[in-house]
């Protein structure tokens, strides 16, 4: 088994999908190589998501730090899960795939799916976990109204762990007809890789804009991880640069802090596992981290130094949530809220943080307590 970073990634997957995975694979090379779809992705982001993103100066969050947020909370769809939906759109489009299918947990990337979907004419089913469909009904709402068939997910812990397991037994069963739009940087290669491109322009115009902004480059990039894709976007335009990289996990699914290396929906990274390799319930407020794995490359960057993970309880995170409301008159998702309750510790007065989505979708689960 060819794993991709270091001792992790590759393909844990049935025989049955190793010729769709090999024919993404050379999709995607191909699609690399084109200028017309870098063009038409570039022309969408503009005129469809509302790329680029601005940069806010949080001035009163966090008072003696200079505290740049990336807006990905106003992205078209209220994430930056449309980044990759939109990109993976064009790339089923090229392989003459017209079946979608997708898992979400809270509920962001199905929407950015199901609005993709919509956009090019596409057939959507999104498998969603009962428990994420009850603290996300918005998104439920938005998904079915957008013309998505979400498919709940009844056993488990009922949530993202179990619906991408479902998803991905749909794919097994249609794979000549479906492409499976997977949300974030995890999975069999070359997913992670797909997603981390298609969510680098996060990085590459965080790092332009707070040049412009600051006159210098953050001391610290932060992002909150689940399965990282927001994190491994924004990190990866500041790989080659003197800039401390911190992602900040949910504690109850905290798999890059305290899990060990496992295998996970088609790739080996470090996962909240026994010692037996079977893999244990995450648990977070925030449905998009409740997922006991992470990407790879994430892993990776663990192992080498490049990037620390830390973690923000929920309580931590629905704290961080409340201020930043009343402070910035900005209502964040439960997932950045989480990145947001790391701030006032870091010894770094530059810090630059992923606001990845915004937290309308939330306001029930956070009312309650």
């Amino acid at each position: 088994m060819q794993l991709t970073y270091g001792q992790y990634g590759g393909r844990f997957v049935p025989e049955t999908l190793i010729p769709a995975l090999d024919e993404l694979e050379a999709g995607w090379r191909e699609a690399q190589e084109d200028p017309a779809f870098h063009q038409e992705l570039d022309r969408l982001g503009r005129t469809y998501a509302g790329r680029p993103t601005p940069l806010t100066l949080a001035e009163r969050f966090a008072p003696g730090k200079r505290l740049y947020l990336k807006r990905e909370d106003l992205l078209h769809t209220g994430a930056h899960k449309l980044n990759n939906a939109l990109g993976q759109a064009l790339l089923a489009q090229r392989l003459g795939k017209r079946r979608i299918v997708a898992e979400t947990g809270a509920g962001q990337h199905g929407v950015a799916t199901a609005t993709v979907c919509a956009r090019f004419g596409l057939e959507c089913v999104v498998y969603m976990g009962a428990e994420d469909m009850r603290r996300q009904r918005p998104n439920v709402e938005r998904m079915g109204l957008l013309g998505a068939e979400v498919r709940p997910v009844e056993f488990g812990t009922q949530t993202l762990k179990e619906a991408t397991s479902e998803a991905i037994r749909d794919w097994i069963g249609s794979v000549e007809t479906t492409h499976y739009l997977i949300g974030s940087c995890v999975g069999p290669q070359p997913y992670p890789e797909i997603v981390r491109e298609l969510q680098a322009v996060i990085g590459r115009e965080a790092r332009e804009q707070i040049i412009e902004a600051d006159g210098l480059l953050p001391e610290v990039a932060v992002a909150c991880v689940g399965g990282g894709s927001n994190a491994i976007g924004l990190f990866t335009g500041f790989l080659a640069d003197p800039v401390r990289l911190v992602g900040v996990e949910a504690s109850g699914a905290a798999s890059l802090g305290t899990g060990r290396t496992a295998v996970l929906h088609g790739s080996r990274s470090s996962v909240l596992a026994d010692e037996d390799g079977q893999v244990l319930d995450a648990e977070s407020i925030s449905a998009g981290l409740d997922y006991p794995g992470s990407g790879p490359e994430h892993a990776a960057l663990r192992d080498a130094g490049r990037a620390e993970y830390v973690s923000a309880t929920d309580e931590e995170a629905l704290a961080a949530f409340r201020r930043l409301a009343s402070t910035e008159g900005i209502v964040p998702a439960l997932e950045p809220a989480h990145a947001l309750a790391r701030v006032a510790e870091l010894d770094e007065e530059l810090v630059l943080l992923c606001l990845s989505g915004r937290g309308d979708k939330d306001l029930a689960e956070v009312l309650a307590r």
